[in-house]
Protein backbone atom coordinates (compact mmCIF):
# COMPACT_ATOMS: atom_id res chain seq x y z
CA UNK A 1 0.00 0.00 0.00
CA UNK A 2 1.40 3.43 -0.95
CA UNK A 3 2.42 5.79 1.85
CA UNK A 4 2.93 9.55 1.96
CA UNK A 5 5.21 10.40 4.87
CA UNK A 6 4.72 13.78 6.52
CA UNK A 7 1.79 14.76 4.30
CA UNK A 8 -0.44 15.78 7.24
CA UNK A 9 0.27 17.17 10.66
CA UNK A 10 -1.56 17.04 13.95
CA UNK A 11 -0.63 20.00 16.14
CA UNK A 12 2.53 20.35 14.08
CA UNK A 13 3.61 16.69 14.35
CA UNK A 14 4.05 14.95 10.98
CA UNK A 15 2.17 11.75 10.16
CA UNK A 16 1.99 9.23 7.32
CA UNK A 17 -1.05 8.73 5.10
CA UNK A 18 -1.67 5.23 3.73
CA UNK A 19 -3.44 4.43 0.51
CA UNK A 20 -3.79 6.06 -2.89
CA UNK A 21 -6.09 9.03 -3.41
CA UNK A 22 -8.28 8.62 -6.51
CA UNK A 23 -7.48 11.02 -9.34
CA UNK A 24 -9.89 13.75 -10.32
CA UNK A 25 -12.15 12.51 -13.11
CA UNK A 26 -11.92 8.88 -11.94
CA UNK A 27 -14.80 6.85 -10.59
CA UNK A 28 -14.52 6.54 -6.85
CA UNK A 29 -13.75 3.12 -5.41
CA UNK A 30 -16.45 1.28 -3.53
CA UNK A 31 -15.72 0.70 0.13
CA UNK A 32 -17.12 -1.43 2.91
CA UNK A 33 -18.48 0.89 5.57
CA UNK A 34 -20.88 0.40 8.48
CA UNK A 35 -24.09 2.41 8.94
CA UNK A 36 -25.44 3.52 12.33
CA UNK A 37 -27.68 0.45 12.49
CA UNK A 38 -24.60 -1.78 12.00
CA UNK A 39 -25.72 -2.72 8.47
CA UNK A 40 -23.09 -2.85 5.72
CA UNK A 41 -23.04 0.26 3.55
CA UNK A 42 -21.68 0.57 0.02
CA UNK A 43 -20.71 3.91 -1.50
CA UNK A 44 -22.21 2.62 -4.76
CA UNK A 45 -25.67 3.17 -3.25
CA UNK A 46 -25.05 6.92 -3.45
CA UNK A 47 -24.93 6.97 -7.26
CA UNK A 48 -27.49 9.33 -8.71
CA UNK A 49 -26.80 11.92 -5.99
CA UNK A 50 -24.11 14.55 -5.69
CA UNK A 51 -22.05 13.74 -2.60
CA UNK A 52 -19.74 15.34 -0.12
CA UNK A 53 -17.66 12.57 1.41
CA UNK A 54 -16.00 14.12 4.44
CA UNK A 55 -13.47 12.03 6.31
CA UNK A 56 -12.85 13.20 9.85
CA UNK A 57 -10.69 11.91 12.71
CA UNK A 58 -13.60 11.72 15.19
CA UNK A 59 -17.03 13.31 15.43
CA UNK A 60 -16.36 13.67 19.17
CA UNK A 61 -13.90 16.53 18.56
CA UNK A 62 -14.83 20.22 18.31
CA UNK A 63 -13.40 20.79 14.81
CA UNK A 64 -15.14 17.73 13.34
CA UNK A 65 -18.40 18.72 15.00
CA UNK A 66 -18.12 22.27 13.62
CA UNK A 67 -17.29 21.01 10.12
CA UNK A 68 -20.19 18.59 9.92
CA UNK A 69 -22.67 21.10 11.33
CA UNK A 70 -21.53 23.56 8.65
CA UNK A 71 -21.97 20.98 5.88
CA UNK A 72 -25.39 20.13 7.32
CA UNK A 73 -26.47 23.79 7.02
CA UNK A 74 -25.09 24.05 3.48
CA UNK A 75 -26.85 20.84 2.42
CA UNK A 76 -30.17 22.13 3.73
CA UNK A 77 -29.80 25.19 1.50
CA UNK A 78 -28.72 23.24 -1.61
CA UNK A 79 -31.59 20.78 -1.93
CA UNK A 80 -32.33 17.09 -1.85
CA UNK A 81 -29.92 16.09 -4.63
CA UNK A 82 -27.02 16.44 -2.20
CA UNK A 83 -25.83 13.78 0.25
CA UNK A 84 -23.31 14.62 2.96
CA UNK A 85 -21.52 11.62 4.45
CA UNK A 86 -19.28 11.95 7.51
CA UNK A 87 -16.84 9.06 7.52
CA UNK A 88 -14.64 8.20 10.49
CA UNK A 89 -13.33 5.20 12.38
CA UNK A 90 -15.66 6.07 15.26
CA UNK A 91 -17.89 3.18 16.24
CA UNK A 92 -21.41 3.41 14.80
CA UNK A 93 -22.75 3.87 18.35
CA UNK A 94 -20.69 7.03 18.83
CA UNK A 95 -21.71 8.29 15.40
CA UNK A 96 -25.37 7.69 16.21
CA UNK A 97 -24.96 9.56 19.50
CA UNK A 98 -23.45 12.51 17.60
CA UNK A 99 -26.35 12.49 15.12
CA UNK A 100 -28.84 12.66 17.97
CA UNK A 101 -27.09 15.48 19.81
CA UNK A 102 -26.12 17.59 16.79
CA UNK A 103 -29.47 17.80 15.05
CA UNK A 104 -27.62 17.33 11.76
CA UNK A 105 -30.46 15.82 9.75
CA UNK A 106 -28.73 16.12 6.36
CA UNK A 107 -25.57 14.26 7.35
CA UNK A 108 -25.28 10.49 7.25
CA UNK A 109 -22.50 8.96 9.32
CA UNK A 110 -20.54 5.96 8.16
CA UNK A 111 -17.94 4.02 10.12
CA UNK A 112 -14.69 2.75 8.64
CA UNK A 113 -13.69 1.03 11.89
CA UNK A 114 -13.77 -2.58 10.65
CA UNK A 115 -11.11 -2.62 7.96
CA UNK A 116 -10.35 1.02 7.10
CA UNK A 117 -11.26 0.34 3.47
CA UNK A 118 -12.32 3.95 2.88
CA UNK A 119 -9.16 5.34 4.47
CA UNK A 120 -6.98 3.13 2.31
CA UNK A 121 -8.99 3.58 -0.92
CA UNK A 122 -8.98 7.38 -0.56
CA UNK A 123 -5.45 7.74 0.82
CA UNK A 124 -6.52 9.29 4.13
CA UNK A 125 -5.65 6.61 6.70
CA UNK A 126 -3.20 8.03 9.25
CA UNK A 127 -0.85 5.10 9.76
CA UNK A 128 0.43 5.95 13.21
CA UNK A 129 -3.00 6.73 14.72
CA UNK A 130 -5.40 4.50 12.75
CA UNK A 131 -7.61 7.53 12.28
CA UNK A 132 -8.76 9.22 9.09
CA UNK A 133 -7.25 12.54 8.06
CA UNK A 134 -9.56 15.49 7.55
CA UNK A 135 -10.46 15.50 3.86
CA UNK A 136 -13.38 16.41 1.62
CA UNK A 137 -14.27 14.71 -1.65
CA UNK A 138 -17.00 15.95 -4.00
CA UNK A 139 -18.51 13.21 -6.14
CA UNK A 140 -20.94 13.75 -9.03
CA UNK A 141 -24.10 11.76 -9.78
CA UNK A 142 -22.17 9.19 -11.84
CA UNK A 143 -19.75 8.45 -8.99
CA UNK A 144 -16.87 10.45 -10.48
CA UNK A 145 -14.50 12.37 -8.23
CA UNK A 146 -14.74 16.08 -9.10
CA UNK A 147 -12.90 17.69 -6.18
CA UNK A 148 -10.63 16.64 -3.34
CA UNK A 149 -9.09 18.47 -0.44
CA UNK A 150 -6.86 16.82 2.12
CA UNK A 151 -6.46 19.35 4.91
CA UNK A 152 -2.74 19.59 5.76
CA UNK A 153 -3.27 20.23 9.51
CA UNK A 154 -5.76 17.76 10.97
CA UNK A 155 -6.98 20.26 13.59
CA UNK A 156 -7.87 22.87 10.91
CA UNK A 157 -11.20 23.18 9.12
CA UNK A 158 -11.42 22.63 5.36
CA UNK A 159 -11.70 25.46 2.85
CA UNK A 160 -15.50 25.55 2.75
CA UNK A 161 -15.67 28.08 -0.10
CA UNK A 162 -13.60 25.83 -2.39
CA UNK A 163 -15.73 22.79 -1.51
CA UNK A 164 -18.99 24.68 -2.12
CA UNK A 165 -17.72 26.07 -5.41
CA UNK A 166 -16.88 22.56 -6.66
CA UNK A 167 -20.15 21.23 -5.32
CA UNK A 168 -22.29 23.81 -7.11
CA UNK A 169 -20.69 22.81 -10.44
CA UNK A 170 -22.07 19.29 -9.91
CA UNK A 171 -25.61 20.26 -8.89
Amino acid sequence: MPEQTGSVTLKGNKFTLCGATPALGERIPDCRLVANDLAPFSLATLRGKVCILASVPSLDTPVCDTEMRRFNREAAALGEDLVVAAISVDLPFAQQRWCGSSGAERVITLSDHRDTSFGQAFGVLIKELRLLARAVFVVDREGTLRYRQIVPEVTAEPDYDAVLSALKKCL
